[in-house]
């Protein structure tokens, strides 16, 4: 196993899943940069959102729709929270494996960092 998500997704890596379909995965960050961090990927190994094309649209859609839902459940839906996909490494992609990041329950600033 070379992915630690794909090792996630097989059930190989624990992880504390937050929500599931077919063809995503989505659960709590170990490292959390907020007090809630919730990661969505896609099952199906897919090295970021360059490595997309139109066959994907729909999986991007239902993901970013997860997120919406996630904000939800989480309650941070009311007092806002941020959705980050990170592409390479200078855009701060740290795994090579398509992820959206659902943060909230802290003050964001723009540009972050």
């Amino acid at each position: 196993m070379s992915c630690v998500f794909c090792g996630i997704v097989s059930g190989e890596i624990p992880s504390d899943r937050v929500a599931e379909g077919d063809d995503y995965l989505a659960f709590r960050d170990v490292a959390p940069a907020a007090p809630t961090h919730v990661l969505i990927i896609p099952k199906r190994h897919i090295d970021g959102i360059a490595a997309t094309d139109p066959k994907d649209a729909d999986l991007l859609g239902r993901m970013l729709l997860v997120a919406s839902e996630i904000a939800r459940q989480e309650g941070i839906d009311e007092s806002g929270y941020r959705v980050v996909i990170n592409e390479g490494a200078e855009g701060g992609q740290t795994v090579e494996h398509l992820h959206i990041h659902v943060l909230g329950r802290r003050g964001m600033s723009w540009p972050p960092g």
